[in-house]
């Protein structure tokens, strides 16, 4: 199913999974015990992990939070952290928090 997903997606979708791997390394984790502390199955893990795009986005929010980076991905999205962003933050009728 990957040959139907834009280039860009299944290269993004890899480089993220390797991201993940390497959290769940650095942190001394095995597949197993990421699986069931995001209540997924390994086989589901495994496939996040080697960058399949077709993986549910709740997948992905559940898997950060087990290895502790939820906060870290959800701020990374965060528009009012880009110079584009806060230039425009008129459009999005809410204020940065600080």
């Amino acid at each position: 199913m990957t040959s139907e997903q834009p280039a860009k997606v299944v290269h993004a979708a890899k480089q993220i999974g390797d991201d993940f791997a390497g959290w769940r390394k650095i942190l001394g984790l095995t597949t197993q015990q990421v699986a069931e502390r995001a209540d997924i199955t390994r086989d589901t893990l495994r496939k996040l992990e080697h960058g399949d795009p077709t993986v549910g986005f709740h997948v992905v929010l559940k898997v950060a939070r087990s290895l502790g980076i939820l906060d870290t991905l959800a701020g990374a999205l965060d528009p009012l952290s880009t110079d584009l962003g806060r230039a425009r933050a008129a459009l999005l009728n809410r204020e940065r928090v600080r």
